[in-house]
């Protein structure tokens, strides 16, 4: 059996147990950046509560070690397009990412953490077991299961990483804009025939995903309601997006840019049953939107529909309506067509 000491001193026998990386989680809960996959410097510290300086020690002495398992260090142009998909606000000129197998190997190599050393002794009672139990001959993986499973992937990939680092490219180039807004339209619409694969598959196969969407949209409280639709805007591309405070927002919820520069304002109505949006309230927003706040792209998005006035009023004021069957789509995957 590997002990303690054996994994402090051997960089092959931590390299033979860094996937493992569900042991973390397991000691202690580790905080993510928005993106789901990486932690900072300081994260990683607060983790194995130690201070700053003791980690960038560890990461001096084992910098080698560390950038094989996932250590990386973002400047110039890396770190803006990462900046632009995962919605990080900072004015660092560089940034330090871990990964979960990093987060591991640094645990691996802290000898003055109490978090660390319970995070070893857990792996290492995981890597026995997994040593010493019989091994099982499972039947083999239903291949439909397993090729839904990779599109379904392929597809969170392709929205919540590709597309978003193509917008924070239009954004800041010049010479290839045309190319690369051509390319960004053939990735979505990749990304768009995977999910109408999806839903077809679902029909045929007697299956509603999209009970899902709609069940956690019913349960939403109007506030969570606000972030959801902040998050989709961020998964889109937006950057800067803001959800305002309900005593000081003049009528608008949320306010954020496109990658390409346009101002976003947006109102949410989170209302059920037969409720319409009313034409009141559709010109109560049209004016906000563009008397007050001057915004490029105006979106009502509701949990409902809206009434024929509303409709009108919104055509005439060049709001952009989402109503539920919109909503749901949006928040499935679909990228919405005004914040490209």
């Amino acid at each position: 059996m590997i002990n303690e000491t054996a994994l402090l001193e051997s960089r092959t026998l931590r390299s033979g147990v860094l996937d493992r990386t569900d042991v973390l989680d397991r000691v202690k809960a580790l905080s993510l950046l928005p993106d789901g996959l990486h932690v900072t410097t300081a994260m990683v510290a607060a983790y194995f509560e130690v201070t700053v300086k003791t980690l960038e020690s560890v990461i001096e002495d084992n910098r080698g070690e560390l950038h094989a398992s996932g250590y990386q260090v973002l400047t110039g142009t890396r770190l803006a397009l990462f900046k632009g998909a995962s919605g990080i606000q900072s004015r660092s000129r560089s940034l330090a990412l871990y990964s979960h197998r990093a987060v591991l190997n640094v645990a691996m190599l802290l000898r003055d953490s109490e978090v660390a050393r319970q995070v070893r002794v857990y792996l290492l009672d995981v890597e026995y077991l997994a040593r010493t139990q019989p091994v099982e001959n499972p039947a083999p993986t239903d291949p439909t299961a397993l090729d839904t499973r990779i599109d379904q992937r392929i597809t969170h990939i392709l929205g919540r990483t590709v597309v978003p680092m193509f917008n924070a490219l239009i954004a800041t180039s010049g010479e290839h804009r045309r190319e690369l807004i051509e390319l960004r339209a053939d990735i979505e619409n990749v990304e768009r025939k995977l999910c109408w694969h999806h839903k077809r598959l679902a029909l045929l196969e007697g299956d509603t995903p999209a009970d899902d969407v709609r069940a956690k949209l019913n349960a939403m409280t109007w506030r969570a309601f606000e972030h959801h639709v902040a998050d989709l805007l961020r998964r889109d591309g937006c950057v800067d997006v803001v959800v305002r405070q309900a005593r000081t927002d003049r009528g608008i919820d949320i306010t954020g840019r496109t990658a390409d520069g346009r101002t976003v304002a947006v109102q949410c109505k989170n209302r059920s049953g037969r409720w319409t949006v009313p034409s009141a309230d559709m010109q109560k927003f049209a004016g906000a939107a563009r008397a007050i706040d001057q915004a490029d792209v105006a979106l009502l998005v509701a949990t409902s529909n809206f009434s024929h006035e509303s409709e009108a009023i919104a055509k005439l004021s060049g709001v952009i309506t989402v109503n539920r069957e919109e909503l749901e789509a949006w928040s499935a995957g679909v990228l919405l067509k005004a914040l490209r």
